[in-house]
């Protein structure tokens, strides 16, 4: 099933990417890797919500931030990539909670994200990760997450790249 299918099988309508708020971009393509810049949660029109996980909001109440967070970053995926069935695998999750010092549910909150890849992408959103605490985040969110994101060629680039190595062993064989 094509991953946009799958999106709308789910519910799932996604926004348009926030723009960055300081010196940087959303992403960063070099060779067949994508990287994502960190994004928390927010939707468009609502004020972004603040606070530490452990003292302002519940394990599952964070979790539901960490899957919102996750939908900002596949947004940024289709706007970098165009068509979401690119994205050959999510290689590496790092998500931050904005956590009191005491909190060390990080995995449990971190999940929402997780299992939203997993759902979105089937085997492809299978990743490593790391799930760490912070003593705070940018603008007081509670939870920010980056991924790297392994990348596949568009076809009509792997239509030339195929073509290219086809004419080039061709003409070895000439010799």
């Amino acid at each position: 099933m094509k991953t946009e299918q799958r999106l709308k099988q789910l519910g799932i309508e996604l926004s348009k990417p926030t723009s960055p708020m300081a010196n940087y971009v959303n992403a960063v393509r070099t060779g067949n890797l994508l990287y994502l810049a960190g994004k928390g949660p927010g939707l468009p029109g609502q004020p972004l919500p603040t606070g530490k996980v452990g003292r302002d909001f519940t394990i599952e109440q964070a979790y539901g931030y960490a899957r919102e967070t996750g939908l900002n970053l596949i947004a940024v995926m289709k706007a970098e990539l165009g068509d979401l069935d690119r994205v050959k695998r999510i290689v590496k999750v790092l998500g931050m909670v904005n956590a009191m010092p005491e909190f060390g549910h990080q995995p449990e909150v971190i999940n929402g994200c997780s299992d939203l890849f997993v759902e979105v992408f089937g085997d492809r959103g299978r990743h490593a990760r790391s799930a760490v605490g912070m003593g705070s985040l940018p603008r007081g969110i509670p939870v920010e997450i980056e991924v790297i994101v392994e990348v596949e060629d568009a076809p009509a680039r792997r239509a030339a790249a195929t073509r290219k190595a086809t004419k080039k062993a061709a003409k070895k064989k000439k010799r």
